[in-house]
């Protein structure tokens, strides 16, 4: 498990009322790697708004079509749920997911330096 592998997930949890959703790892490597048994991640959903927390996703991460991810949703799901692994973000995708959760965090560079 890595961040940016995408999953289908059985039963979502929450109020979900959808059998299946997809979701992207956005967990840093070091807690995917620990025993901690959850992971954090961000819903997939067909809806795109062009938000700066939405990253446009499709068949070429392995879903069946055009989706995006949603930031400003983040769950913590149990590492055993994350079972049916369908696709990975490449490259320039988790850069952009890096910005869409900076965004969704309200995290600035410039306010790093305190």
């Amino acid at each position: 498990m890595n961040r940016g592998d995408i999953y289908r997930i059985s039963r979502p949890p929450g109020n979900d009322p959808r059998r299946h959703r997809y979701f992207v790892v956005v967990s840093r490597e070091e807690l995917l790697e620990s025993n901690y048994s959850t992971a954090i991640c961000a819903p997939i959903y067909s809806n795109y708004h062009g938000l700066s927390t939405q990253i446009f996703v499709g068949i070429e991460e392995g879903l069946l079509h055009e989706s995006a991810i949603h930031c400003d949703g983040l769950m913590s799901i149990p590492k055993n749920k994350l079972t049916n692994l369908i696709g990975r973000l490449p490259p320039h995708k988790l850069r952009q997911l890096s910005q869409a959760l900076a965004s969704a965090l309200a995290i600035y560079a410039d306010e790093l330096d305190y």
